[in-house]
């Protein structure tokens, strides 16, 4: 009971309030550079054909007027996040937006897409615009000093599930024995000034990979302690800095930068004006109840990365459990994707994946065996739409974390037999056994 007690012991509103601010602006920033750099043309208006997210095959790309209005709202919207203008309106709106835009297509997929549709969830049940908001000042709502512990022990839990379960997802040999696939992507950056040399050289990728894991594993214990977090902060913004400017990682530093600072006190934007004094808060049936909520909420989010051990083999190779896990840059892989159609009458034909996919869908495809069935049975469809029946196998030689190429997928396998479900794919082959090449000493 006495743990329970602490849940509810009243908390300083005030790093809820500056999140709000900062997730608003970046999100505002964020949504504008998606429109300005091109991205919706690149990404929504001239793929022809879509990856389903398994369950959520009905949601389609709308025209591209539609989506380019999409974007302008998600801006508007987490510009009033920001604001605190009618914002459990605004978290609402973004979120929908933000999410649907994110489940058109999988192979757009990224971590730091997902973390932020769940932070926005989160937000959407707080009492985030309490405090230095417009809604504040127009007499929206009322002004509030403090919350609940457990609201912004929530949003901390959800963090810190990204830290420690990249941690333990570069807890294996390729990452700590070999130092793949960080070798191959620093080598990559040879060429540059100064530091060049030093990257191509393989201890200095085991060093970074074991500073990478050690951080992961470790930062958010350093952020909770009040002696190391200047410390910690600091070396929080040197790590996301160098990984931001040595990959092209895009908005994930700058998220998981103002994400560490829900580890600061909870009083930390206040402590340069007049400090507020804890009055008492009596749980309502409705805190109780989103209490619950977020209990039920947090267990899904510690589950969910766990589900690959119910599936044989390595999940860098097949795949099964690697999204929504947080198994970030833990594997590189480069396929080459042909499809063989057979149909009636006809010798069999070799089919390109580059006639229905665009660059970007291409990349990300080609090592994905759900990814490559999906678009084995368009394939199909199309073919048996004019043959009348269509047989597809595919040739997938996917290159794993700098290993030989091998097989993907069973290429005497019909794939129109093949059903994409949440059992194990008997269709995909076993990863390779042989270890990372290593290109120097």
């Amino acid at each position: 009971m006495g743990a329970l007690r602490r849940l509810w012991e009243p908390t300083d509103i005030a790093s809820l309030a500056m999140f709000r601010i900062l997730f608003g602006v970046l999100m505002f920033a964020g949504s504008l550079r998606f429109v300005l750099n091109g991205w919706v043309d690149r990404f929504f208006v001239q793929p022809t054909f879509f990856f389903k997210y398994w369950g959520f095959a009905w949601v389609d790309v709308l025209p591209p007027a539609a989506m380019y209005l999409l974007f302008i709202v998600c801006a508007v919207a987490a510009l009033f996040i920001a604001l605190g203008w009618f914002y459990r309106h605004a978290v609402a709106v973004f979120w929908v937006v933000f999410t649907y835009v994110e489940l058109i297509d999988v192979s757009n997929y990224l971590n730091h897409y997902y973390l932020v549709s769940l932070l926005a969830g989160i937000l959407l049940f707080l009492p985030a615009n309490r405090m230095w908001s417009l809604d504040v000042r127009w007499g929206r709502v009322a002004e509030q000093t403090h919350m609940p512990a457990w609201m912004l022990l929530w949003l901390r839990a959800q963090v810190g599930t990204v830290y420690v379960f990249a941690a333990l997802a570069k807890f294996n040999t390729d990452w700590l024995l070999h130092a793949q696939p960080l070798h191959i992507w620093l080598a990559a950056r040879s060429e540059m000034p100064v530091f060049g040399g030093l990257l191509a050289l393989w201890p200095t990728a085991l060093v970074m990979s074991w500073a990478g894991f050690l951080f992961d594993l470790t930062i958010v214990g350093w952020l909770l302690w009040r002696r190391s977090r200047p410390w910690a902060y600091a070396a929080l913004l040197t790590f996301h800095v160098a990984t931001g400017f040595l990959f092209s990682i895009g908005m994930f530093p700058f998220i998981m930068s103002i994400a560490a600072t829900l580890f600061f006190a909870a009083d930390w934007p206040r402590r340069a004006g007049q400090p507020a004094h804890p009055m008492g808060l009596a749980p309502t049936a409705l805190q109780k109840g989103l209490l619950g909520f977020a209990a039920v909420w947090m267990a899904v989010q510690v589950s969910l990365p766990w589900r690959h051990l119910a599936y044989p083999g390595d999940v860098n190779w097949n795949e099964q459990g690697m999204r929504w896990s947080w198994k970030v840059m833990v594997r590189e892989k480069n396929g080459d994707v042909t499809y063989r159609v057979k149909v009636p009458g006809r010798r069999e034909l070799l089919v390109s994946p580059r006639k229905y996919l665009v660059n970007d869908q291409e990349r990300e495809f080609s090592a994905q065996p759900d990814l490559i069935l999906q678009l084995g049975k368009h394939i199909g469809r199309i073919y048996a739409a004019e043959f009348g029946q269509a047989e597809v196998r595919v040739d997938a030689w996917v290159s794993w974390n700098g290993r030989r190429a091998a097989r993907l997928i069973d290429p005497n396998i019909d794939l129109m037999l093949v059903e994409d479900d949440l059992g194990p794919a008997a269709w995909v082959l076993d990863e390779p056994s042989d270890a990372p090449a290593r290109r120097n000493k």
